[in-house]
């Protein structure tokens, strides 16, 4: 049992390693909510009063209720298995969702309509319609999980962690050493080494507090900002966005051919976290983990949110430095704080973001580790594989990026071009769609090989067939023979592998036979 666990009674509500975990997840969750406020303000352009006082508060309250019951969760399960070790698990904004939510779906209408409060409109409905598909689908992750082996899931996993959690901010923070390599050197000593920090401060507002004063003695951070900030300082409440959602979901049906991929990663995200939870010791019903994501994703979105939520990747690392299910509700109250009381503004004015993305590099290097550590050993090549298409898709998104900021599209550009200069665009472009579920099957179809299992490899690979041909995976668009080529693909995987089974290898004459 690590050092900070409790030594109360058996799901004591706070222990004194949820400090360090608090802060921990508290500056995760805060940042990325800075994060989609800049995105809204800068890149949609969407009006402060709407970004403040409808968007923000919506997001606190979900994740108020989302935190509170995860909280609640572990103190279930600790009571139930009389464990004083039991974490809950963690819960936010969902980081790839926000990004897809602005970039592709609002700014796209703000682009050709010029009006901001359509497109948060439509974000709405795209939310809604994300938040119905991941209540269903706590119907069927439980069968999924049970029948997926552990590498495909903790290696797809990982490479999201990796990509799209720990890359940019690892970029991010090298761009300010003199900032982000002081929290990082804190972040390594507090939580990876796990060495007591002076006057037993918990590493996170260590991390903070000198992160931020750094960012002010250098001059890195201004103070015209944090004036205007105080000026405009002013509380808000949220409100019911019924008849904006309605509005939305009237012009939602162009839409639909994202959301449903992306609803499908939501809860596919969410049980692999389950899965990670479970590989660090606290086995948590999936299905109950699902649907009340669900929830709070269409709680946000009848309150104005477009952003879905997410149970967060980090549980072992949130274990590993001592929280347990304190930490879980000092986040959820002291979110909810910034997001209604209208102190956002001022945080951002105050805090150098650059010196809480070393949070996001631990996470992603726990996660990563995570998925070698709870699989067997032999395993590794398929957790390999399940990385692949998440580093794709990360690739891509850089690729989409830079055209972007010259106006261009890699259509525009040319395939050709872009395979000249030895990016293999198309092949990103294919390999990334669905990113979370290729890895997964991917993943899969390298275990049950590795374990010579044809049957279940020949099943995940018809998995692989079926969802490509209808877009889910391997395409941008839901629509029958999406991606055909693909799917010929995978059934060739699926012939060659009952084949195998048909005519197997004899294991005592070396050569072929029924």
């Amino acid at each position: 049992m690590n050092p900070e666990a409790s030594k109360g009674k058996y799901g004591s509500w706070w222990v004194s390693g949820d400090w360090n975990a608090f802060f921990g997840l508290w500056t995760n969750v805060l940042m990325n909510v800075m994060v989609l406020s800049s995105l809204m303000l800068f890149v949609v352009r969407m009006p402060a009063e709407i970004v403040f006082g409808r968007i923000i508060p919506a997001v606190g309250i979900s994740l108020i209720v989302g935190n509170f019951y995860y909280a609640h969760m572990a103190k279930r399960l600790a009571k139930k298995e009389k464990r004083d070790d039991v974490t809950a698990l963690p819960y936010g904004p969902s980081v790839p969702h926000y990004f897809l939510v602005t970039l592709v779906i609002m700014l796209p209408v703000v682009l050709k309509t010029g009006d901001p409060v359509l497109a948060w409109r439509i974000g709405l409905a795209w939310c809604f319609i994300e938040g119905l598909i991941e209540v269903s689908g706590a119907y069927f992750g439980k069968v999924i999980r049970q029948h997926t082996p552990r590498a495909a899931m903790l290696g797809t996993l990982a490479g999201i962690s990796i990509a799209f959690i720990s890359m940019t901010p690892a970029m991010q923070m090298s761009e300010v050493p003199w900032i982000g390599f002081i929290s990082f050197g804190i972040i390594l000593v507090a939580w990876f080494a796990i060495v007591p920090m002076p006057l037993k401060m918990p590493g996170g507002l260590l991390m903070i507090l000198i992160g931020t004063a750094v960012g002010w003695l250098t001059g890195y951070m201004k103070p015209k900002p944090l004036m205007e900030a105080i000026a405009g300082f002013a509380p808000y409440l949220p409100s019911l966005a019924v008849s904006d959602l309605l509005q939305g979901l009237g012009e939602f049906a162009p839409l639909l051919s994202t959301a449903i991929p992306m609803g499908i990663y939501n809860f596919t995200e969410a049980f692999n976290n389950v899965e990670s939870a479970a590989a660090a010791g606290d086995e948590y019903n999936v299905s109950e983990v699902i649907f009340v994501d669900g929830v709070g994703t269409l709680a946000g979105a009848v309150l104005g949110s477009p952003f879905p939520t997410a149970v967060y990747i980090g549980h072992p690392g949130w274990k590993s430095i001592g929280g347990r299910i304190g930490y879980s509700l000092g986040t959820g109250i002291a979110i909810g704080i910034v997001c209604l009381l209208g102190i956002l503004p001022l945080v951002l004015s105050i805090i150098p973001l650059v010196c809480v993305l070393p949070i996001l590099v631990y996470i992603g290097a726990v996660i990563g580790a995570q998925a070698f550590q709870a699989s067997p050993l032999k395993h590794a090549p398929a957790i390999v594989l399940a990385l692949i298409p998440n580093f794709a898709s990360w690739g891509k998104n850089l690729v989409d990026g830079a055209l972007g900021t010259v106006g261009k599209t890699a259509a525009e550009v040319g395939y050709g071009t872009l395979a000249s200069a030895g990016i293999a665009y198309k092949g990103l472009e294919i390999l990334s769609g669905g990113a979370i579920l290729v890895g997964l099957i991917w993943g899969a179809i390298g275990a049950f090989v590795i374990d010579r299992d044809w049957s279940k490899a020949a099943i995940f690979s018809s998995f692989g067939a079926a969802l490509s041909f209808v877009g889910i995976i391997h395409s941008g668009r839901v629509a029958f023979a999406a991606a055909w080529e693909v799917t010929i693909g995978y059934a060739i995987l699926t012939v060659i592998f009952l084949l195998i089974k048909f005519f197997k290898k004899s294991e005592a004459g070396g050569g072929w036979s029924r």
